[in-house]
């Protein structure tokens, strides 16, 4: 039993291994449909639980046609419903009874700590949906995403992000030091990473490079990365925000700097990004969220270690 909680604490070798079974599961499923399981149905029997305390749309649609695939069933549960919310019941006791029901459990938080609770007292591999530090799953399908496009390994290609330091910029940071390729940040200079996040690139000695002009940032760049400037429950000045973002929106103009890039974004989308940009041929956006399902059922494949 493996759980799937951050980049950070996975080998670049098993990583890898996710991402080859990945690319051999999408290449065997091209002429069945969304709802037909896999010829070996390798999940057979198996439950996934899935618990989101923010919205979601791709990583619950993914996650339900993964675990279908693979020849399991999907159970979704929202907070509000459980005692754990509701009722004052402990993560142990609800972690223990998830344990008994189900086989893997997934959850999107509002708390990094909830992570760590329910893995100490779950008996069943837990995997990170989401959560305020990290977003794990969605980094690792867009790595996948890059090199089916770009058909290199991503090591060999100039990664850059526009946009502000959040979680989904968490996980890009840790993926570039596991999988050792070069990664440009562009964000205004109050913006740039938490000092805990300076530190471990320091200490694992990543070329990481961080501008507070978005020209500079986009310079030589083979992906250009962003996500929405104001994130899921951000408690900010928006106005305020939006208007120091104001210099970092992806236009057309920023991406002429950078002709054979593509572009990739975890939506939903915001400002931060011009709908010429976002309906052009650079645009990887549709590729990259259906790209989701066959990295997530690799991912169930780790935590179960069932990868071929």
């Amino acid at each position: 039993m493996k759980h799937f909680i951050n980049l950070k604490d996975i080998s670049s070798k098993d990583l890898r291994k996710i991402l080859i079974d990945a690319k051999k599961r999408k290449y065997a499923r091209k002429k069945l449909n969304n709802l037909e399981i896999d010829k070996e149905a390798s999940l057979k029997g198996k439950l996934l639980i899935q618990m989101f305390e923010k919205s979601s749309l791709r990583t619950r649609l993914s996650f339900y046609l993964a675990i279908r695939q693979l020849g399991g069933s999907a159970l979704t549960l929202r907070p509000d419903e459980l005692h754990l919310s509701k009722g004052g019941e402990s993560i142990e006791d609800t972690a223990k009874i998830l344990s008994n029901f189900g086989d893997v459990f997934m959850l999107r938080t509002d708390k990094d700590e909830k992570l760590e609770e329910f893995k100490k007292y779950l008996s069943i591999p837990i995997i990170n949906g989401l959560s305020p530090s990290s977003h794990p799953t969605q980094i690792l399908s867009d790595i996948f995403t890059v090199e089916e496009i770009k058909k290199k390994p991503i090591s060999k290609l100039n990664v850059t992000w526009i946009g502000d330091s959040n979680n989904v910029l968490n996980s890009l940071i840790a993926a570039s030091i596991k999988f050792a390729f070069k990664l440009t940040i562009g964000c205004p200079k109050k913006y740039q990473p938490k000092k805990s996040i300076m530190n471990y690139i320091k200490k694992n000695k990543n070329k990481i490079s961080i501008y507070n002009d978005p020209k500079r940032a986009v310079k030589k760049a083979d992906v250009i990365f962003s996500d929405k400037v104001i994130s899921m429950n951000d408690k900010v000045n928006k106005k305020k925000k939006l208007k120091d973002f104001k210099n970092f929106k992806i236009n057309k103009s920023l991406m002429k700097l950078c002709p054979k890039a593509i572009f990739l974004h975890c939506l939903p989308r915001g400002n931060e990004v011009d709908e010429k940009v976002f309906s052009s041929n650079q645009s990887k956006v549709w590729t990259q969220a259906l790209n989701r399902v066959h990295v997530q059922k690799s991912i169930l494949l780790y935590c179960f270690g069932k990868l071929r």
